[in-house]
């Protein structure tokens, strides 16, 4: 599992490294981590685009969390309207 990243600096080729430790962890022998190994490979399109893109989700999933905490701060106290109402001030 550390030999990813021992040093603390990425790797000059994350997709070639994913590789290489996607296949290191097909034959280890713990069942856990070939289970994970299987699961990244089943979404190994979006695993290699996270690891050579700089595009990030961050800011879709900041708003998510900041929309969620509004509609719970309001929950029981407001109707709808009101609760929209406040979303749309809020953005």
């Amino acid at each position: 599992v550390r030999s990813c990243c021992v040093d603390g600096t990425p790797p000059s080729d994350p997709a070639g490294e994913l590789d290489i430790w996607l296949d290191a962890a097909h034959l280890s022998d713990m069942p856990a981590l070939r289970t994970f190994a299987a699961a990244l490979e089943r979404d190994g399109t979006a695993v290699r685009a996270a690891l050579t893109t700089s595009w990030s989700n961050g800011q879709a999933e900041g708003q998510i969390s900041r929309l969620k905490m509004l509609k719970r701060t309001m929950y029981g106290r407001a109707d709808f309207p009101l609760i929209r109402r406040r979303i749309l001030l809020a953005a």
